[in-house]
């Protein structure tokens, strides 16, 4: 069945279909029933998910911005995923993010040791408006949306999660990038001290990601500074990360600090690493295997259907809105 937006006047019926997040769930159970093979005994897995909860003491940090965990005021959308939603510890403790370690429990346990206050993006390259800026700066707060959107991770599992922010297109505009500004690039916040995985060579460092301009710009793209109607754990890439829902997980760049307009396609940290696993585009593809699994399906995490559920990948994702932003191009070749 085909992933579809649906225009639902009663916001609260797909509210319904979110777990609460209340409701109790073990990380180790998580992990042990899910059935995965550990990223971190496979080079070629990637980064998606998240920690244990945090409730902050005060609704900010020092820099302005919420501090992970805090209520979010979101307008309701039309975004939403026909079918079951993953409970909220799931999405919080089963994830990659391999400059804490390269096990599903590395970033839980681990993440709290990052520093997300103050907090500054670098704006460099191609731009007429370079420059640090504050997250309140790029991110209006005011302007935040709660968009449900499947997460298809490469490593052929998927979670639907309720994402929290803005229009990628509505902070680059601010930016002013050059009509020369061909691509961005997104670059992971990396300190050694604070992020332990960061002292294993698995990745190069610090981890980057691109978009071609017009993916950049599409309106599925987004700026995400929360999950679940709070700011976002630093597991799931606090304070800000981007979300490219018809890509595979590991396109998302999390805890950004810098971002870079370029003429040229850039680097991307999984091409670098083994270039014939991991493509630019990394479009959601199940006709595309990766060399070592199938794409055709995948593991649905925290849904209601238990960690046995399966479903049929689709082709972006479900997000067959993308398709024109790839015309002529055999999508075998440029994944």
């Amino acid at each position: 069945m085909d992933l579809k937006f649906r225009r639902n006047p009663d916001y609260q019926t797909l509210r319904d279909e979110i777990t609460s997040e209340r409701l109790f769930m073990d990380r180790r159970h998580i992990l042990s029933a899910a059935g995965f093979l550990g990223a971190g005994s496979i080079l070629g897995a990637l980064p998606a998910c998240s920690e244990p909860e945090q409730t902050p003491t005060a609704p900010a940090t020092a820099g302005g911005h919420p501090a992970p965990g805090a209520a979010l005021a979101a307008k309701k959308t039309a975004f939403a995923v026909a079918g079951g939603a993953t409970v909220e510890e799931a999405f919080t403790g089963y994830c990659n993010f391999y400059e804490f370690g390269t096990s599903k429990e590395d970033p839980p346990r681990y993440a709290n040791l990052m520093k997300v206050s103050p907090w500054q993006v670098t704006v460099e390259g191609e731009t007429d408006a370079p420059g640090a800026y504050a997250l309140k700066d790029l991110i209006d707060y005011s302007k935040l949306e709660e968009r449900v959107y499947r997460h298809r991770c490469v490593e052929a599992w998927s979670m639907v999660v309720p994402w929290v922010g803005v229009p990628m297109h509505s902070v680059l505009s601010k930016l002013k990038p050059k009509s020369t500004a061909k691509f961005v690039q997104f670059e992971t916040y990396l300190n050694k001290k604070e992020m332990p995985g960061t002292n294993r060579p698995s990745l190069q460092w610090p981890y980057v990601e691109g978009l071609r301009m017009d993916e950049a710009n599409h309106d599925l793209t987004l700026f995400a500074v929360g999950a679940y109607g709070k700011a976002l754990q630093k597991q799931n890439g606090a304070p800000l990360r981007t979300v490219i829902p018809w890509k595979y997980g590991f396109k998302a760049t999390k805890s950004i600090v810098k971002i870079r307009f370029l003429a040229t396609q850039p680097g991307t940290a999984w091409n670098k690493a083994n270039a014939n696993e991991y493509g630019f585009y990394s479009n959601v593809n199940p006709n595309v295997s990766h060399p070592r699994w199938s794409q055709a399906s995948e593991r649905v995490i925290g849904g209601k259907g238990g960690f046995n559920e399966r479903r049929d990948t689709e082709m972006f994702n479900g997000y067959q809105q993308v398709a024109s932003l790839y015309a002529g191009m055999d999508l075998k070749k440029n994944y």
